[in-house]
């Protein structure tokens, strides 16, 4: 990449950053007055997971910018698609479209399984665990999610930002906390033109300092299996074994179980959640 090149770079990501308002971006409003107009170098970069040091170069022209930088940049400063292939342009990189992923629709056979799990709760995990479908048992174990926003419905979501899913997991919560942003890293790596999966790390990134330090750390894991222990406000602290088993016709869906030993505390837990629940419906968002 030229010098001018570089330069002008700098100076349009300085020029559209002025044009994004804090609301528009999702941030908080403190209420005090800003000394800039538009948003600060340390908030675009907090928005796009990048360095503010790594931003700013980019901006005085001192640094080269990848091709997925440069995704989160045009998301967080609201690009037009002609401005998105501009900044392309000035950094020397192809414009690869971003990718528009179908929204997911719960696979038939596992809508049946929930269904038919009366006394377990079960729900269907999508991408960036997207919450897809679940059972009463789950809404009883763990938040009612008929009730929240769509765009809500988010396992990670809810883990940092809901206060009673933090009670629920008060004794791991930042095992699972963790575990959650290590799942999501490696989805991103396997689709890094997600912009969806761009904007909810941008979210979270800003609402919560533990998810930021975690996701710069690049740490993975896949959902598979595991344990964990809830602190549930009517049947008490529950020790309870999660199995993520992939659908063969959509492998990024998974239905996620929780059982316990039988004969011990938590499944005794468990079957007084079941006799407090309405059974046989199913749930999806």
């Amino acid at each position: 990449m030229s010098s001018s090149k570089a330069t002008e770079l700098g100076a349009f990501l300085k020029a559209r950053r002025t044009e994004v308002s804090p609301r528009s971006a999702g941030l908080p409003d403190t209420g005090t007055k800003r000394r800039v107009t538009g948003l600060r170098r340390e908030e675009v970069a907090l928005l796009a997971s990048i360095s503010t040091d790594y931003y700013t170069r980019l901006e005085q022209g001192r640094r080269q910018a990848s091709a997925p930088v440069l995704n989160a940049l045009a998301r967080v400063l609201h690009l037009s698609d002609e401005e998105r292939d501009y900044l392309f342009e000035l950094a020397g990189k192809e414009a690869a479209k971003p990718r528009r992923r179908p929204a997911q629709k719960v696979q038939p056979a596992l809508r049946r399984m929930l269904g038919e799990l009366t006394s377990t709760p079960a729900l269907v995990l999508g991408r960036r665990m997207d919450i897809l479908a679940w059972n009463p048992m789950a809404e009883a174990l763990l938040i009612d999610f008929s009730q929240l926003p769509e765009k809500q419905r988010n396992y990670a979501w809810l883990i940092f930002s809901d206060p009673a899913m933090r009670a629920l997991h008060a004794a791991d919560w930042k095992r699972v906390a963790h575990d959650c942003v290590a799942m999501l890293r490696m989805e991103a790596g396997h689709h890094p033109q997600d912009q969806r999966m761009a904007q909810l790390v941008g979210e979270l990134s800003m609402l919560d300092e533990d998810f930021r330090r975690w996701w710069a750390d690049h740490h993975v894991t896949a959902r598979s299996r595991g344990s964990k222990t809830l602190r549930h406000p009517l049947a008490g602290e529950l020790t309870l074994d999660w199995d993520a088993l992939a659908c063969v016709n959509d492998p990024e869906q998974q239905l996620v179980v929780w059982t316990a030993e039988p004969g011990t505390p938590s499944h005794d837990g468990l079957r007084i959640l079941a006799s407090w629940t309405t059974t046989g419906s199913t749930r999806q968002s």
